[in-house]
C-alpha cells in the first residue's frame, strides 16, 4: 500500500470528526457550558473569597439551593411545555404567607400547614393553567397580570398579620428539623430537593407525562395531531409549577419562621437567569432537571458573593440582568447553529478499499441474464417496502410493509391477502421459531413476536451498551435480519448504530463498522452484542451445523461465517468475499445451499469514492443531502450458492422491471419468492430443478407434528 494511502487509513480511522459529531448530537451537551461556567465561577469565588468552602458556608448555600431549586424547576417545567410563568416570585411570597399563618398563627399540625400550604400553590398554578392552556391567553402578559394579582393579595394579607407571625413561634420539633435539621451532616431540606428533584428527572426523561410535555412544547400542533390532550398538559405543567414553588415557600418558612414585604419581589428575574443560563431553552421543549440545578447553583454562588464582597444589591441585579440577556443570546444562536453545525461533522466518512473486481467471484457467473424477467407478480400495489418474505406450513406468503403492518397472502394463488399484525415499525427481517411464532427484526424498535394468532409482543428493544462508547448503543436503531438457532437462541445483526431507519443509505458514504451482531437467549431473557464494528451487516442465517451462522457486510460486499458454538466458539471466517454487488438477506435453500439478495451492484464510481474519504466528507459539507453520491441501490439479482461459498448461478432482471432491487428471497417448494425494500410487490419465480416438497421449517425444525 502506499505511503499516501496509509495515511488516509490512518487519518480517518483514528482521526476522525466522529466524535465530535456524536458528541453535539447529544442532548447532554447542553449542559456542558454551563457546568464549566460554574466550575470557573465557584473556582474565581474559591480564590478571591477566604473560607469560601467551609462547612458553615456550604451549608447555607445548599439550603438556599434548595429552596431557590425547587422555584427554577417550577418555571422548567413551565419553559418545557412553551410558556413562562413571571408569577413564581408572588406566588411563592403567597405560599410563605400560606405556611406562616398556619403553622405561627393558627396553630395549625405540621401536615395541615402543609397541605394549606400546597393548596395555594396549587390554586395559584390551576388559575394560570386554566387562562394558558384552556382559554389559550398568552402567556406572558397571562402571568404578568397574576404577578399583580397575587402580589396585591399578598400586600393585603400580610400588615393585618405581621405582628401575630413575627409575635409566636410554633412548637414543632418537626418543623425546626426541616429548617434546621441535618442528617449526616446534609441540610435535610437539601436532602427533600434531591428527592424531588431525582422523581421529577424520572417523569420528565423516562416516562409519558414528561414526553408530552416536550412535544408540546416542542411543536404544539404536531403534539394535537399526535393525540396529546394539549390544553391539558399545559393546564398541568403550571399546576406542578404551583405546587413545587409551595414546597420551596414551605423549606424557606421553616428555616427563617418569618416574612417581609420584600419576599419574593424579584425572584422572577432570579429564577428565569438561571433557567436559562443553566440551559433552558425559551423556545420550549428542551431541557432538564439538571440544567434547572446547575443554573440555581450558579447563580447563588454569584448574587451570594457578591454579598460578601459587600457589593450594594443594584449591582448585583445589574449583573444578573446581564448575565441573563447573555443567557439569551447564546440560547438563540446556539438552537439556531447547532444543526448547522452537527450536518457538518455528523457524517465521518473512513477509508474502505474494496478489492478489484477482476479479482474473487468470477464475472462470467454475474453475466446478465433475465431469468426474472418473467416471474409472477403478487400484492402489486398492496405492499409497500416488502423487505422480507417467508412462508408458514401452511404454504401462506408473509411480509412487513413501510406502513408498521404484516401482511399474510393466501394460498395457494396468493391473491387474497390481510394484515395479520399491526406492529407500529417497518417489519424487516423475518423468521419462525419451533413453536410457530413469527419473529420480526423492526427497525426502530427492536425484536417482537407475533403469534399465530396475531398476537404482537415484545422480545427486546435493547442490548449490553459498550463501557467507553459515545454512543448510547444500549438502544437497537436498525435490527435487521435474524434467524434462530436449534437452542432458540435469537441471532440478528444491527445494521448500523448511527442512523436511523429512514436514513440507512447514508451509512454507506462513512463506510464504517457501525454494526453489530446480537444473541437474545430466550432461556436467561438476555440480550447481548457478540461481534462489534461490522460494516453494515445483514442477511443472517444459522448453518445447518447448528453451531455457526452467516452473515453479510453489506457495503464490504462480502459474506463471514462466524462459529457461536462448538470447538471453533468464536471465530470467524470470510465465506464468500469480493461479490459485485451490496449482500443483503441470506437464507437457506434445498440440497444443502444458500440464497443471497443483491440489492445493487458496486460501480467504479462508487469503489472510488469509498478510496477518497475527504472526498465523500466534503461533498456530505458542500451538497444538498439529496445530491449525495450514494451506492447504486437500484438493481440487483439472486446469487445461489454452494454450502462452502461457490456460485452455482445467479438470476436477473434484465429490464429491471419487476424487481430493481432485490432485499430477500425464500425458496418454498419448488418455487422461489422475491422481496425489496424499495418495491411494491413480492415475486415468485418456478426453480426448474427446485425441489417441489422442500420447506424452510422441514429443513430448520422437521416435519410438523
Amino acid at each position: 500500500m502506499a505511503i499516501s494511502e496509509t495515511f488516509v487509513r490512518i487519518r480517518y480511522r483514528w482521526f476522525s470528526d466522529r466524535l465530535v459529531g456524536e458528541i453535539l448530537s447529544k442532548s447532554w451537551i447542553d449542559n456542558a457550558i454551563p457546568t464549566i461556567a460554574l466550575v470557573a465561577t465557584l473556582g474565581v469565588m474559591i480564590a478571591i473569597i477566604p473560607d469560601y468552602l467551609s462547612v458553615g458556608n456550604l451549608t447555607d448555600l445548599s439550603r438556599q439551593v434548595a429552596e431557590f431549586g425547587l422555584i427554577a424547576m417550577a418555571l422548567t417545567i413551565v419553559i418545557l411545555s412553551g410558556g413562562i410563568d413571571l408569577s413564581v416570585g408572588s406566588m411563592f411570597a403567597l405560599c410563605v404567607l400560606a405556611a406562616l399563618v398556619s403553622m405561627n398563627v393558627l396553630g395549625l399540625p405540621l401536615l395541615a400547614a402543609l397541605t394549606a400550604t400546597l393548596a395555594t400553590g396549587l390554586l395559584c398554578g390551576l388559575l394560570n393553567g386554566v387562562l394558558v392552556g384552556y382559554l389559550r391567553l398568552r402567556a406572558f402578559i397571562t402571568t404578568l397580570v397574576t404577578l399583580v394579582i397575587y402580589r396585591a393579595l399578598y400586600d393585603i394579607v400580610f400588615p393585618r398579620l405581621a405582628s401575630a407571625i413575627v409575635g409566636s413561634t410554633p412548637d414543632s420539633p418537626t418543623w425546626d428539623f426541616i429548617g434546621y435539621g441535618v442528617v449526616y451532616g446534609v441540610p435535610v431540606s437539601f436532602l427533600i430537593f434531591l428527592a424531588v428533584a431525582i422523581v421529577l428527572h424520572i417523569v420528565l426523561s423516562r416516562l409519558r407525562p414528561g414526553w408530552r410535555l416536550r412535544a408540546v412544547g416542542g411543536a404544539r400542533r404536531s403534539a394535537y395531531n399526535a393525540g396529546i390532550n394539549v390544553k391539558l398538559t399545559v393546564c398541568l405543567a403550571y399546576v406542578s409549577s404551583g405546587i413545587l414553588t409551595a414546597i420551596a415557600a414551605f423549606l424557606f418558612s421553616a428555616r427563617l419562621g418569618s416574612t417581609g414585604a420584600d419576599t419574593g419581589i424579584g425572584l422572577e428575574i432570579s429564577v428565569l437567569t438561571a433557567v436559562v443560563l443553566g440551559g433552558v431553552s425559551l423556545g420550549g421543549g428542551r431541557g432538564s432537571v439538571g440544567n434547572a440545578v446547575i443554573g440555581s447553583i450558579l447563580v447563588l454562588i454569584l448574587t451570594n458573593s457578591l454579598i460578601r464582597l459587600a457589593m450594594p444589591g443594584s449591582v448585583s441585579q445589574l449583573l444578573l440582568g446581564c448575565v441573563l440577556i447573555l443567557a439569551v443570546l447564546f440560547d438563540a444562536k446556539w438552537v439556531k447553529n447547532r444543526a448547522k453545525i452537527l450536518s457538518r461533522v455528523y457524517m465521518s466518512p473512513t477509508y474502505l478499499k474494496l478489492p478489484d473486481r477482476s479479482q474473487g467471484a468470477r464475472e462470467d457467473y454475474f453475466a446478465l441474464n433475465n431469468r426474472l424477467g418473467g416471474v409472477d407478480l403478487i400484492g402489486l400495489g398492496e405492499v409497500e417496502g416488502p423487505e422480507d418474505v417467508i412462508l408458514d406450513q401452511n404454504d401462506h406468503l408473509y411480509t412487513g410493509t413501510r406502513l408498521g403492518t404484516i401482511v399474510r397472502f393466501f394460498a395457494p394463488d396468493y391473491k387474497h391477502s390481510e394484515v395479520f399484525a399491526r406492529i407500529g415499525g417497518h417489519p424487516l427481517g423475518l423468521a419462525f421459531d419451533q413453536a410457530g411464532d413469527l419473529i420480526a427484526c423492526v427497525g426502530g424498535m427492536g425484536v417482537y413476536k407475533v403469534s399465530p394468532e396475531g398476537a404482537v409482543s415484545k422480545v427486546t428493544d435493547e442490548t449490553n451498551r459498550s463501557l467507553f462508547s459515545v454512543i448510547d448503543d444500549s438502544r437497537l436503531r436498525l435490527p435487521d435480519d435474524l434467524d434462530i438457532a436449534p437452542d432458540g437462541r435469537i441471532f440478528f445483526s444491527e445494521a448500523t448504530i448511527r442512523y436511523e431507519m429512514s436514513e440507512w443509505a447514508v451509512d454507506a458514504l462513512e463506510g464504517r463498522g457501525n454494526g453489530r451482531l446480537i444473541c437474545y437467549d430466550p432461556r436467561t431473557k438476555t440480550t447481548r452484542t457478540i461481534l462489534r464494528g461490522l460494516i453494515f451487516p445483514n442477511g443472517v442465517t444459522i448453518c445447518r451445523d447448528g453451531q455457526s451462522l452467516l452473515f453479510a457486510e453489506t457495503w464490504a460486499c462480502r459474506i463471514n461465517r462466524y462459529w457461536f458454538d462448538g470447538p471453533r466458539k468464536g471465530q470467524r471466517e470470510i465465506f464468500i468475499d469480493n461479490l459485485p454487488g451490496y449482500p443483503d438477506n441470506i437464507n437457506r435453500g434445498s440440497g444443502g445451499t444458500y440464497w443471497i439478495a443483491l440489492l445493487g451492484m458496486r460501480t467504479k464510481t462508487f469503489d472510488l469514492a469509498m478510496r477518497k474519504p475527504g472526498f465523500r466528507r466534503r461533498v456530505a459539507r458542500r451538497v444538498a443531502a439529496d445530491e449525495w453520491l450514494f451506492p447504486n441501490i437500484n438493481r440487483g439479482c439472486v446469487v445461489h450458492a454452494s454450502a462452502s461459498g461457490e456460485i452455482l448461478d445467479v438470476l436477473w432482471d434484465e429490464t429491471g422491471e419487476n424487481h430493481p432491487s432485490i432485499t430477500s428471497t425464500c425458496e418454498h417448494k419448488g418455487q422461489l419468492f422475491l422481496g425489496g425494500v424499495s418495491n411494491n410487490r413480492i415475486g415468485r419465480v418456478k426453480l426448474p430443478d427446485g425441489d417441489p416438497r422442500w420447506t424452510t421449517r422441514q429443513d430448520y425444525w422437521g416435519a410438523p407434528q
